[in-house]
């Protein structure tokens, strides 16, 4: 059974679960005007919290999917992700820069994570 929760604009849903798999759509900063470090906090803190009514935390995600507007920022991006996630728990990942994402939206990300509970 596919479960699908948080629809957002008619334009999909922000979480699709399937078999204890829950699947992310982009999630971008709901404040732009931030730096890459203040928006990468923002991104992860939405997906922390996303994951928590849905069983889930930080710990479970399986793999992350970043796209950065400018790639030479992705030191600042690495500072905020080791703030996130313990070492022992680093999901899969891989950084695609883009040309862009919005006025001001400097990364958005896709996410996969396992249901915990």
């Amino acid at each position: 059974m596919i479960k699908r929760v948080l629809p957002y604009e008619g334009l999909l849903h922000e979480v699709v679960e399937h078999d204890g798999v829950l699947y992310f759509g982009g999630i971008v900063p709901e404040d732009t005007s931030l730096d890459m470090s203040g928006q990468a906090n923002d991104v992860l803190g939405q997906l922390s919290r996303l994951l928590e009514p849905l069983g889930s935390d930080l710990a479970n995600v399986l793999q992350v999917t970043i796209y950065m507007t400018d790639l030479k920022e992705k030191a600042a991006f690495n500072a905020a992700w080791k703030a996130h996630f313990a070492e022992a728990h680093l999901p899969a990942r891989a950084a695609i820069g883009v040309a862009d994402l919005g006025p001001g939206v400097k990364l958005e990300i896709t996410a996969t994570a396992a249901r915990a509970r």
